[in-house]
């Protein structure tokens, strides 16, 4: 008896450790996460000194460094579970704009700092730069009294840390929150430490962790070994690093038994690596559960979108300005009008449109639906009545049967099906087949050494990836890609003339100074299929284009631009580079254009 109460003492002594084990490696990560905060503000308590005691640039630029380096460490988690003061610390040097209400914030963060003591620091400056540290600091005491309150679960740790993978990809090394220092490589290798860090406060003894750690510590040495931003190969680091990593990540999250988080995000939670060719969720912008994709609205949507009885007179459809075999724009500068006039706009393509939450180049509509009754109903465009479309479908037996089908639940066509169905077509449009896509899943034939110089310009150099991101190529800002972003870029009126074009673009629909002239960035997939480009489809080719953003836009050119969110100055691509930047942008045309 004595032996087994001994035995039975002993087991629950272990399962009581054991537990609280388990209960301080929970805890772990988030007492690492606060103590990592300590050591930023102890960072940008030194910052402060030496501001203060009016040190030299080199000093103050040095700080700076170290600063940001330490933040990198507590990205994934400031980034994703506050995320509204992580816009203030390092978010881009534009004003913060809510646009529902018409009101803008001013920035502050890294980013404001990097543009007062980069390249030059002037002594000006110096309250100023003050004023920002004070900020920051305050934001990190703030940070600091969050995390000690809230719950951090092993769930939401796994999609935070695959998250910030995906930062480090599409926003990390592509210099897009150190657009003039350019600190991005060695900032990006400190972004993955964290990676083993905490998963081994969840399970020290997986199987995967081992691995992890051993492509993390590789991936590091990559980023401190290939440090020179214009150089750094992209297409290597991703493919050869990243990407296992990502793979590992889900790996150990399937052994630990640990869910997805459950939230709306066009990102799947499923996904093992950013370029999965499912990774993206055409769902994610409906309205309601009910207006969810399926394949027989898709049906249904390709026969509304071809049917030429939506526009007033019987002679226009969908497809008249959005052709198939151009990826879905007409090739036109801008298309014509019912009564015969120009159009003041370029068709866009509708590839890849779903994965945007705002239509047209004004971005007044956020839904697809509301896109498509916009040009029915546009008296220039198809001058069609939903009413009236509505009333044909209702006594027409071939769009009942199809309707049956896409909608079973109700007894006859509703008019918000219409709309419904032919948004499902265009959420229908996206392959995600292009030699880019291949090369990014592992086939590393599809891309020549040309093709991934160009990669590695437009993810670096030539600064493309900061505002067209991986790997839509569009505005829809990673790594949430929950919101769609514009650019005043000062597009001119004509290609080789001297005045810029007198679209105010998204100011028409919010009467804000930022806004005049900004368009919604747009996806460069199948951009070899649909030209010509911009706003008024004032460039011809990928040349004129590439041409007009080395020069620095409209502010290069010489256009009074006083807002533009393009750099103004010039990217200095060679003739070469130029042309090996074109070369890649051909690799995200989808096979059935190429």
């Amino acid at each position: 008896m004595k032996l087994k109460h001994f035995i039975f003492l002993l087991s629950t002594l272990c399962f009581f450790f054991s537990c609280q084990k388990n209960e301080v490696s929970k805890t772990t990560i988030k007492q690492n996460l606060l103590v990592d905060l300590t050591k930023l503000s102890n960072e940008i308590i030194q910052f402060q000194k030496l501001v203060s005691n009016n040190s030299s640039q080199k000093d103050i630029l040095e700080q700076f460094k170290k600063s940001r380096l330490v933040y990198k460490k507590v990205e994934w988690a400031i980034e994703y579970f506050i995320p509204e003061t992580a816009r203030f610390m390092n978010g881009p040097a534009l004003d913060e704009m809510e646009l529902e209400e018409n009101r803008s914030f001013e920035p502050h963060g890294f980013q404001v700092m990097e543009e007062m003591i980069y390249p030059e620091y002037e002594a000006e400056n110096k309250e100023n730069l003050i004023r920002e540290l004070n900020i920051f600091q305050s934001n990190v005491k703030q940070l600091k009294s969050t995390f000690e309150v809230i719950t951090i679960s092993d769930d939401y740790v796994l999609d935070a840390i695959q998250q910030n993978v995906f930062r480090v990809i599409a926003l990390g090394i592509t210099g897009f929150d150190s657009p003039i220092l350019q600190s991005s490589i060695p900032e990006a290798g400190q972004s993955l430490i964290v990676i083993p860090e905490s998963l081994e406060k969840i399970n020290a003894h997986n199987k995967s962790l081992a691995e992890l750690k051993k492509l993390t510590s590789k991936a590091q040495n990559y980023c401190q070994k290939n440090n020179n931003f214009n150089a750094f190969n992209r297409a290597v680091f991703i493919s050869e690093y990243l990407n296992p990593i990502s793979k590992k990540i889900k790996a150990f999250q399937k052994e630990e038994n640990i869910k997805n988080v459950k939230k709306s995000s066009p990102l799947k939670p499923t996904i093992e690596t950013l370029f999965d060719k499912d990774a993206f969720d055409v769902n994610a912008f409906v309205l309601s559960d009910e207006y969810n994709f399926t394949k027989e609205k898709a049906v249904l949507g390709e026969k509304l979108f071809y049917d030429k009885s939506l526009s007033k007179n019987n002679d226009r459809s969908c497809a008249s300005c959005h052709h198939p075999e151009k990826a879905f724009t007409d090739g036109l500068k801008t298309n014509i009008s019912l009564t015969g006039s120009n159009l003041a706009r370029n068709t866009p393509t509708l590839t890849y449109a779903s994965l945007q939450n705002a239509q047209f180049w004004d971005m007044r509509q956020l839904d697809l639906e509301k896109q498509s009754v916009d040009v029915i109903q546009n008296k220039d465009e198809m001058h069609g009545s939903m009413e009236n479309i509505h009333a044909k479908i209702l006594v027409d037996n071939d769009y009942i049967k199809l309707f049956k089908k896409a909608y079973p639940k109700t007894s006859k066509p509703e008019a918000w099906q219409i709309q419904n169905a032919i948004a499902s077509y265009i959420r229908s449009l996206n392959s995600f087949d292009s030699r880019f896509d291949e090369y990014m899943r592992g086939s590393k034939k599809s891309l020549n050494n040309q093709e991934i110089e160009g990669m590695n310009l437009f993810m670096g150099k030539a600064k493309c990836a900061t505002c067209h991101f991986t790997p839509l190529f569009n505005g829809t800002v990673p790594p949430s890609y929950s919101k769609t972003e514009h650019e005043v870029i000062g597009t001119p009126n004509e290609a080789s003339g001297k005045t810029l074009s007198p679209d105010k673009g998204r100011y028409l629909y919010n009467k804000m100074p930022q806004l005049a002239g900004a368009f919604k960035t747009p996806t460069v997939r199948n951009a070899t299929i649909t030209a010509p480009y911009m706003h008024n489809g004032v460039f011809r080719t990928l040349e004129e284009v590439v041409s007009f953003y080395n020069k620095g836009g409209g502010q290069g050119l010489g256009y009074e631009v006083e807002n533009q969110t393009l750099p103004f100055d010039k990217l200095n691509l060679t003739v070469k580079e130029e042309q090996v930047l074109v070369a890649f942008m051909k690799t995200l045309t989808d096979k059935r254009y190429q």
